[in-house]
């Protein structure tokens, strides 16, 4: 820092005389560093320090400052001695972490500091030597350390100058590094190495995890209420009027009112009647004051009472997301409010993957997003044993089944984004004009409809969905033979061929030939907004190709150990064991890929982790660094919660949208992660992602489709490796536990 100097155990002084006496004239205070180290784990004995001055205690063990672990063998503990007690008398002791037998006092007479020189003994100033009941004597190393700080350096935060803005040991390390090749004799280390058989490491993945490539992807569209909740069975056709819900329009039965939006709860709000609180509204973070800005005044005043039961089209995020979904609001018409991506396509064309990936990506920006399939209404309303006849156009009885079937899932779209839904993904093959016509009517005045139409004509890519369709989908499950079911979907299809019309009319998107992720092409017309401007650059960058995805957390790093969060630590004892493993994993399970990359943050215990790891590219992202603590950089949570109760209080209330004091909060992280998600979509090689808890909860998040508010609280344990296989039948996912 520049304005301090320091001693040693031996009393060597760092720094001149004459800096020391100016320091001392100006108010220079004492900061005492003190470690012990011992490799040799002795029960559950804790290292604590007491001595002359209050400060540690008065000599009275049970007011004794305890240290805290920095490593597995070292202990630490620092403090500011008072202007009036820098003669210091002390101890080390050892205290049971349980309290249920007596301390024990280190041996030989007490340590005397003296305005930052220790005296006494040189080799008793490094070891301390404690007696246990059987006579066994435990030993110790000290290391003592006493730098004299200036108030400034002191309101700086010297410790945090200690421990986070030393030189990082990775500042060498270029951004972008590739190893061409293993280097010659390369050694991980015996003590860090792998059984063969990696099936050995395999842990059960909890039942929430990403395997939604076990399940048939129509199966996880919404549940039809029309056909569920409303007691509609297939003994009575319902009409459609009989399945219509009335929902009064918004800006009729609040007109006047003063409506207020709220992008952290994503609802409109009447306010109460005084004209200083009519006006928009937008909330700056869990625990911030709410500022309301009236329409007929320039001053500010605080929103009292907000009303959130009646919600909008506001999705839950920060940043782009959610100040393009003001401006939408604000400036775009009321329909526009509400997305309705309706599918077109011939059957096996992908349709319904394309539906759950957009779906869970939009879900995971924080619209809410939910998937209508057609497929499943007809299932529910008509039974799961139709033929191929069932699908002819020239079938008079089965086009006003199926048509009926579609009319039911678009009026529950509708009915839900009336309710608040803000984009609905509808999943059918409309694949005639009549039919979208339809459609396009009943959302007339309600949504904005956009065709996102697929097309593939590669034929190896659809027989191999014809193949998953037999053995997966629902319709077939009843037939045990394959080459039947074959047969019967393939006249079914070459129905569906006989009448197919290209979409040409109103907004629509096609995507030709995207499948392989060679190529292919992206039509568009009529897409505007900041919405659909998305949903089009993530389906160019989407594609089948088979690929693991593995997340792992960097190994334990020291501030790990102490409980500390942020920061930009090393690694500890236990961390650089994982560091060796991590590195034998990967090159026994991507052996044969050698088109795979590394990507880590540009935190050093990440880039740390990846540093045994040779044959791949490494590429550090500053999007994959931990979430921004802020002012709570390098605080414990019981400090947080000391010093700092109402931050701490209202982090547990919404720790999906509280914001750390200049730092950031969950949906920051997301915003971020983008366009790693973006580039995890694109890429056709596996992809190794060493980054931190925060980071990897919102991509795990992504993957598993699990909804926003729980991101917070998913479980990503050190030292696992959770890989996420990507595919035809989408996403599978198996963890593996390298060490305790």
């Amino acid at each position: 820092m520049g304005t301090g100097t320091s001693r040693n155990a031996d009393g060597g002084l760092h720094g001149g005389e004459e800096r020391e006496e100016s320091l001392d004239q100006a108010g220079g205070q004492l900061y005492v560093s003190l470690k012990m180290e011992n490799y040799k784990k002795k029960g559950d004995l804790i290292p604590h320090i007491y001595g002359s001055v209050p400060l540690v205690g008065s000599w009275d063990s049970t007011k004794a400052l305890s240290m805290e672990r920095e490593s597995a063998s070292m202990w630490e503990l620092s403090f500011v001695v008072p202007p009036n007690h820098e003669t210091l008398d002390f101890k080390f002791l050892l205290k049971p972490k349980h309290g249920y037998m007596p301390c024990i006092v280190e041996e030989g007479p007490n340590r005397l500091l003296t305005g930052g020189t220790l005296q006494g003994d040189a080799r008793h100033a490094r070891l301390a030597l404690f007696k246990l009941d059987n006579e066994e004597v435990l030993e110790y190393r000290v290391f003592i350390k006493a730098d004299r700080v200036s108030p400034f350096d002191l309101a700086a935060s010297w410790r945090a100058y200690q421990d986070n803005l030393r030189p990082s040991t990775v500042r060498g390390i270029p951004d972008v590094s590739i190893n061409a090749a293993p280097e010659t004799g390369h050694e991980n280390g015996s003590s860090a190495s792998l059984e063969l058989d990696l099936e050995h490491y395999v842990v059960p993945a909890p039942s929430t995890s990403a395997n939604s490539g076990l399940v048939y992807a129509a199966n996880l569209a919404e549940n039809p209420r029309s056909l569920t909740s409303s007691g509609v069975s297939g003994d009575r056709p319902a009409t459609i009027k009989e399945m219509e819900v009335i929902i009064p329009d918004p800006s009729k039965v609040y007109s006047g009112s003063g409506m207020v939006e709220s992008k952290s709860v994503g609802t409109f709000s009447p306010l109460q009647k005084q004209d200083s609180h009519r006006g928009l509204f937008v909330d700056r973070g869990v625990g911030s004051p709410r500022l309301v800005k009236s329409s007929s005044s320039s001053t500010f005043s605080f929103d009292l009472k907000l009303d959130s039961k009646n919600k909008n089209s506001m999705p839950a995020a920060a940043g782009a997301v959610a100040a393009a979904a003001v401006a939408d609001q604000m400036l775009g018409p009321k329909e526009d409010r509400h997305l309705a991506i309706v599918l077109v396509g011939l059957p096996a064309r992908g349709k319904t993957f394309t539906a759950v990936k957009l779906t869970r990506y939009l879900r995971w920006l924080g619209h809410d997003t939910k998937h209508f399939n057609v497929g499943k209404y007809r299932r529910l309303k008509h039974g799961t044993n139709q033929s191929a006849d069932f699908f002819r156009a020239d079938n008079p009885e089965g086009m006003e089944a199926r048509n009926e079937v579609a009319a039911l899932a678009m009026d529950d779209m509708i009915a839900w984004m009336q309710e608040g839904g803000q984009v609905g993904i509808f999943d059918a093959t409309n694949s005639s004009r009549s039919r979208r016509n339809m459609l396009m009517k009943m959302a007339e005045g309600r949504c904005k409809i956009i065709f996102l139409e697929t097309i593939c004509n590669d034929e190896r890519i659809i027989e191999r969905n014809i193949r998953l369709k037999i053995q997966q989908s629902p319709d077939y499950a009843e037939e045990p033979d394959f080459e039947a079911g074959l047969q019967d979907f393939t006249t079914r299809l070459a129905n569906y061929e006989k009448v197919y019309e290209p979409v040409d009319e109103g907004s629509y998107i096609k995507m030709i030939d995207m499948a392989s992720g060679h190529g292919g092409q992206i039509q568009v017309n009529n897409i505007s907004g900041y919405l659909p401007g998305r949903i089009v650059f993530f389906l160019v960058n989407t594609h089948l190709t088979p690929r693991p995805i593995l997340l792992t957390r960097h190994g334990e790093s020291r501030d790990n150990v102490r409980g500390r969060i942020g920061g930009d630590s090393v690694l500890s004892d236990t961390g650089e064991i994982y560091m060796k493993k991590l590195a034998n994993f990967v090159e026994k399970r991507l052996k044969s890929e050698r088109t795979a990359s590394i990507w880590t943050s540009t935190l050093q215990r990440t880039i740390l982790t990846a540093s045994p790891i040779v044959g791949f590219p490494k590429i550090q992202w500053r999007a994959l660094d931990e979430i921004n603590a802020g002012v709570c950089d390098g605080m414990t949570y019981e400090e947080i919660k000391k010093n700092m109760p109402e931050e701490y209080e209202s982090r547990k209330k919404d720790k999906l949208r509280y914001r750390y004091p200049r730092g950031e909060s969950y949906l920051d992280v997301i915003q971020r992660l983008e366009p790693v998600i973006i580039e995890l979509e694109r890429q056709r090689a596996p992809v190794v992602v060493i980054s931190h808890q925060a980071v990897l909860r919102a991509l795990y998040a992504y993957f598993a489709d699990r909804p926003l508010k729980e991101i917070p609280h998913i479980e990503v344990p050190l030292h696992t490796i959770i890989e996420i296989q990507m595919g035809v039948t989408g996403v599978q996912e198996k963890r593996y536990k390298l060490m305790d």
